[in-house]
């Protein structure tokens, strides 16, 4: 007889996010909020000492919008994620303007990082120290470099990295995780340079479709993947519920 699968828990410690911020941080598995569900998880933070919980809510629920709002839940961001499926995609150019990271691209990466994700929710609460936050994403770039990503491209001007794109494969599935373009090449057309040839690596590796998360404040962004082809799929909420002042 199989083991029957144990329940997932009503929340995840996040060792990682606790370790950097300095603070207990834990994520909601629920996406909808009743008063016994709201109840259980209050009641888990409470007694693993969660000082941030995440919860990640269904954008068409009122009573899950009703009980955040009125149980100390802060609205931070609004989650859309895009879509669209691989077709008529132009090759990867393995020279010119668009290449894979290396090494040396590290700390031109990390310095474009600084300024280039301040729409997140992480910057939207002040919970968060803004140098943190900076931190936060120098991080992020540098580990997706070191194996989180599966790709790292970056585009060149005067052969500096001025922007870069990370890709991520799962099954037929690719995702954009993050992309950044250095402040004096803003509104340069770069950002659909990348995207397309990110688009590129994933039709070369078979994925059929490619996902990406955006800001709901980030109108920017949505209009540049919108240009590239993609389609709204869902749009959720990020609450972050302290239990600390």
């Amino acid at each position: 007889m199989s083991a029957i699968p144990k329940p997932e828990p009503i929340c995840t410690y996040l060792d990682w996010d606790s370790e950097f911020f300095g603070q207990r941080i834990a994520r909601a598995n629920q996406s909808r909020l009743s008063e016994a569900t709201l109840k259980d998880l209050l009641e888990w933070c409470a007694s693993n000492h969660i000082e941030c919980l995440y919860f990640l809510a269904e954008s068409d629920d009122p009573q899950t919008v009703k009980l955040a709002e009125t149980n100390g839940f802060q609205l931070t961001d609004v989650r859309v994620t895009f879509e669209r499926t691989l077709s008529d995609v132009p090759r990867l150019s393995t020279g010119g303007i668009v290449r894979f990271a290396r090494e040396e691209d590290i700390g031109t990466l990390r310095t474009i990082a600084r300024t280039a994700h301040q729409d997140t929710r992480f910057y939207f609460d002040r919970h968060f120290e803004r140098s943190k936050c900076d931190l936060f994403y120098e991080t992020w770039i540098e580990n997706s470099f070191r194996g989180f990503a599966k790709a790292v491209l970056v585009a060149e001007v005067d052969r500096k990295p001025v922007a870069y794109i990370t890709g991520h494969l799962q099954s037929e599935e690719a995702q954009i995780g993050i992309m950044g373009v250095a402040e004096e090449h803003r509104k340069a057309g770069l950002g659909s340079v990348m995207i397309q040839q990110l688009l590129s690596w994933a039709a070369q590796n078979r994925a059929r479709r490619v996902t990406v998360v955006t800001q709901g404040r980030n109108v920017g962004a949505q209009r540049l993947y919108q240009r590239n082809g993609f389609l709204t799929a869902s749009s959720q909420l990020w609450y972050h519920r302290w239990f600390t002042t």
